[in-house]
């Protein structure tokens, strides 16, 4: 008999519903706690798809399981309702954004019910919420009153479709991501956050995380710390300068060109008027790449002769300067010298320009460039000295003539953080008649957004809310001030949402001291490693600017990390409405069953894997679910029983055990497999011991809870599983009493035989002649010998 997956679903989904079953009681510091957080999302206009299921199955497979563990378990859902798209709705129709987010949020809500996540909905959350972002306001009050929050006028990513400026991440190929609009460089007045003034901790507080080791490189390499040298250079026949940074000091003899970025102050004032016209259409055309663009690394480097000449400082010799692209105005000093004998890109620049290349290094540069060790030559200071010993004496030299300094470096800039946009953050900041800023207080918090008449961009670069006249206009203790117009960028809400978790409907602060103190860390943090850069550094950022105010006792917000891996379509391509391979929860669950779609794509592969889509897989999952169900069925009348036989005392152990300590590893594939087997098992004996049946049932619960409920609910008298203990292993039934051996005739396999572990020689070789289907093959002939290796094998020669 199949078991009825839509009665159980909409009667559990009920349940939970009308109980609260998952409610979190925060003051109930009595259990130890856990906090297993997903990555909330976005609420798009598509819903959600099984991309999205995979990541939030595991969470929630980690929450069950920990409440039956005996944890206080705090599982909460939101939305990062602050993004373009809504945007782009509001200018399309002219309505305000919100319907559009709001619709989206009760599509998600429902479709997040319907696939059993044991979420509590008490706590859901909304950046989007004025009552949420009147507190991230506040931190940025906060991070303005501590100078870590400044306007500064600086090239930015502009897109004026959009009418905003875009992060590098949101421009591909010079052209937005959301509606492939041209996106351009220019200077425009914006916020940023100090983010550079705690790179030092952000990078050295990584040792502590249990996170992916790529997530933590890409952290770093973000951060980019180096150790170097600032070299000043003079611009030949002028008294203009310019400071490079560079790893490699111990070269410096062998620079014979230099360049300059873009955007470098410099470039306009010392080209040659003859190369003018030239030099500013290529800062034209660089001025349509993002930062990421210019610097892929897998990108010819070009670059523009300024006409003019800069000076080696270590001996006056002219060397060529360039404006190229590949050099980035907000990283080092705008500047780089390129010693083309011994880097490889400087070497392919020089080629291609019929650059003079000047070696400094022992080695061969006649195919490519030296970057080994070796003794220096053509260095006078420094000849026969290896590299460490030549930046030492370079530096000193340098340092003692003024004109060079060692230096420490990040490649990590400060934050943008102004967005000419209406759907965001109002930045709460007041203008006052001599330019001077003043923070909104807290008491006058939050400034929610006006409505507007239309939400298109303003046309001058500023945001709409220029256009809010009355709400722009304003007075704060008898003086005129403005307010300003540019909001945040949708980081922002994200950046801290996993403390308002804690606390969410507290309008007097942040979240009470002692849940925050109780609460954090998040024990586990999953999400997709789309994230692994931008939104992690941002969190952990604002957590150390909260942590260093007193808001909050931990360094870190996020003890341990896991990135799911990409569902593919089943071409093996990414998922996406163009390809037309996305799949639709809903349409699966309508077919297969919730159940069986989560035990799916938990037991696709390893979670971290990215795996394609399959159909026929889902099938075999319901089938297995159907199985375990039967075993509780009229269909086998008597198979469960209360006297236990022992037949099935070493694998339901083994699979309590195993189960557990996958589950801790997320290694939900090998559980169920495991699961699988005693399955199997079962099916295999006359008689199951209802205590083992049940133990099943627990170990699948998490991952199939609507069937877990269902069964489970025919052996206790109780109204939920979900705070059951969970199953229990006996360490003395692990231990293997009994063997199964292989009997060979003449290297076949012809027969098994169980016998007692360690059984000697003999007994094996009598079991093993006395079998009747080794007899088929050894009658009428003569055994020459029996080779018997115990525990494992009986091989008889016959001829």
């Amino acid at each position: 008999m199949a078991y009825d997956f839509r009665a159980a679903e909409k009667k559990w989904q009920k349940y939970w519903e009308d109980n609260n079953t998952f409610y979190t009681d925060m003051y109930d510091f009595s259990k130890p706690k856990y906090y297993v957080l997903d990555m909330f999302p976005y609420p798009s206009g598509d819903g959600l798809h099984v991309g999205h299921v995979e990541g939030y199955t595991a969470t929630d497979i980690v929450a069950r399981f920990k409440r039956m563990q005996g944890y206080n378990v705090l599982h909460p859902i939101g939305f990062d309702a602050f993004g373009l798209p809504a945007e782009q709705y509001a200018i399309r129709t002219n309505n305000h954004p919100a319907i559009f987010t709001n619709e989206n949020i009760v599509k998600f809500r429902r479709q997040l019910k319907s696939l059993g996540f044991s979420y509590d909905y008490t706590k859901e959350l909304s950046t989007s919420d004025p009552k949420y972002y009147k507190w991230t306001q506040w931190i940025f009050t906060e991070l303005f009153n501590s100078d870590l929050a400044y306007v500064d006028n600086i090239p930015v990513n502009f897109c004026p479709e959009l009418g905003t400026v875009l992060a590098n991440e949101e421009v591909i190929d010079g052209k937005s991501e959301v509606g492939g609009f041209p996106v351009i460089r220019k200077p425009m007045r914006q916020w940023l956050l100090k983010i550079t003034a705690y790179a030092e901790r952000l990078l050295t507080d990584l040792v502590d995380l249990d996170w992916p080791a790529s997530t933590l490189d890409m952290q770093k390499n973000w951060i980019g710390k180096s150790e170097g040298t600032t070299i000043t250079f003079k611009v030949a026949g002028t008294k203009h300068t310019f400071d490079v940074f560079t790893t490699r000091v111990d070269t410096l003899y062998g620079a014979t060109y230099a360049c300059l970025a873009p955007e470098h102050p410099l470039v306009l004032k010392v080209v040659s008027p003859t190369q003018k016209q030239a030099v500013k259409q290529y800062i034209d055309k660089a001025s349509h790449k993002s930062d990421l663009e210019r610097t892929e690394l897998n990108k010819d480097k070009t670059g523009v002769y300024l006409g003019v000449n800069a000076l080696n400082p270590l001996n006056d010799k002219a060397i060529p300067l360039y404006v190229a692209d590949y050099v980035l105005g907000s990283y080092g000093e705008g500047a780089v010298m390129a010693v083309p004998a011994h880097d490889e890109r400087d070497y392919e620049f020089a080629k291609r320009h019929n650059l003079p290349m000047i070696q400094v290094l022992a080695g061969d540069i006649s195919e490519t460039a030296f970057v080994d060790d070796a003794p220096h030559i053509n260095s006078p200071l420094i000849n026969g000295l290896n590299i460490a010993d030549s930046k030492k004496v370079l530096n000193e030299y340098l340092t003692k003539k003024g004109i060079g300094r060692v230096t420490t470096n990040y490649k990590l800039r400060d934050w943008l953080f102004s967005r000419q946009r209406y759907w965001g953050e109002p930045i709460p900041i007041m203008i006052k008649e001599d330019n001077t800023f003043i923070p909104v207080p807290l008491s006058d918090l939050p400034l929610t957004l006006p409505p507007l008449k239309e939400y298109k961009p303003s046309g001058t670069g500023e945001s709409p809310l220029a256009l809010a006249t009355d709400w722009v206009n304003a007075t704060y203790k008898g003086e005129n001030i403005k307010r300003e117009t540019n909001t945040m960028p949708q980081w922002a809400g994200s950046c801290w949402y996993y403390i308002r978790y804690l606390d969410p409907h507290n309008d007097k602060m942040i979240a009470d001291p002692l849940l925050i103190n109780h609460w954090l860390p998040v024990d586990l943090y999953i999400g997709g490693a789309e994230h692994a850069v931008l939104h992690l550094l941002y969190a952990r950022f604002w957590h150390k600017f909260l942590y260093d105010r007193g808001v909050v006792n931990t360094k870190e917000p996020f003890t341990k990390l896991f990135h799911q891996g990409m569902i593919l379509g089943e071409n093996g391509e990414k998922m996406s409405k163009s390809r037309g391979n996305v799949v639709n929860p809903d349409d699966i669950i309508a077919e297969y069953s919730v159940d069986a779609l989560r035990l799916y794509e938990m037991f696709m592969g390893p979670l971290e894997a990215s795996l394609p889509w399959s159909n026929t897989g889902l099938e075999g999952a319901l089938r297995f679910l159907n199985r375990v169900a039967r075993i509780n069925s009229e269909d086998f009348p008597g198979k469960l029983v209360n006297r236990n036989n022992g037949e099935l005392d070493y694998i339901y152990h083994f699979t309590v055990k195993k189960v557990t300590e996958d589950y801790e590893k997320l290694a939900f594939n090998t559980a169920i497999a495991q699961m699988m087997i005693l399955v199997n098992e079962m099916y295999k004996v006359k008689e199951v011991y209802i205590p083992y049946f049940v133990g099943l049932i627990k170990l699948l619960y998490p991952i199939a809870p609507h069937l877990g409920e269902e069964l489970y609910s025919a052996f206790a008298n109780v109204a939920t599983i979900t705070y059951e203990a969970w199953p229990t292993y006996d360490e003395g039934k692990l231990v293997v009493n009994e063997v199964e051996i292989a009997v060979q005739v003449n290297g076949k396999l012809r027969a098994t035989i169980k016998a007692k572990l360690n059984e000697s020689k003999e007994e094996l070789e009598k079991m093993a002649l006395a079998n009747e289907n080794v007899q088929r093959f050894t009658l009428g002939l003569t055994i020459r010998r029996v080779i018997v290796v115990p525990n494992k094998i009986v091989n008889i020669v016959v001829s």
